[in-house]
């Protein structure tokens, strides 16, 4: 009888391929809008409310002559079109000095507005905004567990199986064991617990903010900080709109909670944590209904005016979009103010 043969690897690694491997999930031509919704996708109002970050921005750097916007992990471009068609209504010609980059692995969407520059890293040297929705979440990386013993041991994943079964390898050395101790301490726990190895997120972030000559970096994601790490991680699969069991496989997105506080370490001193409902109501959302009265005097007005209130609404609910953590990095001390919006 011939051996069942089984090819284990790490998930860093495994997801890594799934994700951005030949056939990977971001590389598909559908997209990851197909299968999870993100603020970008919930409304328009979120790229209204970049585009007053974008303005104030512009307006702590003295307006300078090109105004970079960046999408690092830009998806299909949704943002980038989003505040491009607010582009003519911006104000001290902001419009006309705007340069828009969209950083993504993925090939570029045809059709996409010829404004948008589309890259595979940010650019260097820019001045202006960098923005990360959902990205770093999608930045793989390894994981841990406790054995019998309370040592922390790397989970390895079948990419034979197809199913997501993980056994227990090796104990945690070097960096990650370095990086866990620091950040999300492991070592004589019960058996059975987990930490998502969270270095590879830091550099990456780090990176970005450094490719800023000046302006601000924000970073958008699902968090959590040492003091509430989750006691069995967070990586999951979603497929059509449904979370699943991750399987690297290419046909659902993976993705694991970032550690926003190791990052921010990581890029140096200076940053501001806030939740996202904090962030955009600080940029201008309303989620109060309109009053009752504008429904006599202007029943289509007040008809936009409800559904306004309903996206407000869901971008700011602490129990689901709202509740995402914004990390704000100044470069430079002209936007160090923003940090905390």
């Amino acid at each position: 009888m011939a051996t069942e043969q089984h090819e284990w690897s790490g998930w860093r690694t495994a997801a890594e391929q799934a994700l951005y491997g030949m056939g990977g999930f971001f590389r598909s031509a559908e997209g990851p809008a197909g299968h999870f919704r993100t603020s970008v996708h919930a409304s328009p109002l979120y790229a209204q409310a970049v585009a007053r970050l974008l303005e104030r921005v512009d307006e702590a750097l003295g307006r300078p002559a090109e105004l970079a916007l960046v999408d690092l992990g830009a998806g299909r471009g949704e943002l980038l079109t989003g505040v491009l068609a607010l582009a003519p209504g911006l104000p001290h010609g902001l419009g006309r000095r705007l340069r828009a980059y969209a950083v993504e692995r993925a090939e570029r969407p045809a059709g996409l507005d010829g404004r948008i520059a589309w890259l595979d890293a940010p650019p260097e040297g820019c001045v202006g905004l960098l923005f990360a929705n959902e990205w770093l979440d999608n930045v793989p990386v390894d994981v841990a567990e406790t054995d019998a013993d309370g040592v922390p041991r790397r989970v390895e994943v079948d990419l034979t199986a197809g199913d997501g079964t993980e056994r227990l390898g090796a104990p945690v050395a070097g960096e990650d064991a370095e990086w866990l101790a620091r950040w999300w301490p492991l070592a004589g726990a019960e058996p059975g617990l987990r930490g998502e190895i969270g270095h590879p997120r830091d550099a990456a972030w780090a990176r970005a903010v450094r490719s800023l000559r000046a302006g601000l970096a924000v970073a958008v994601d699902y968090a959590h900080e040492r003091a509430a790490r989750p006691p069995f991680g967070t990586l999951t699969g979603f497929r059509a709109g449904r979370e699943v069991r991750p399987v690297p496989d290419g046909s659902c997105d993976l993705t694991a909670h970032v550690a926003m506080d190791a990052c921010a370490a990581a890029a140096g001193p200076g940053s501001g944590l806030m939740t996202q409902a904090e962030a955009l109501r600080a940029l201008g959302l309303d989620a109060r209904r309109p009053p009752l009265t504008l429904a006599t005097t202007d029943p289509v007005g007040y008809v936009r005016a409800l559904s306004a209130a309903g996206e407000a609404a869901e971008l700011t609910d602490p129990a689901g979009l709202g509740a995402f953590t914004w990390l704000l990095h100044p470069v430079g001390p002209a936007c160090a103010a923003l940090r905390h919006l």
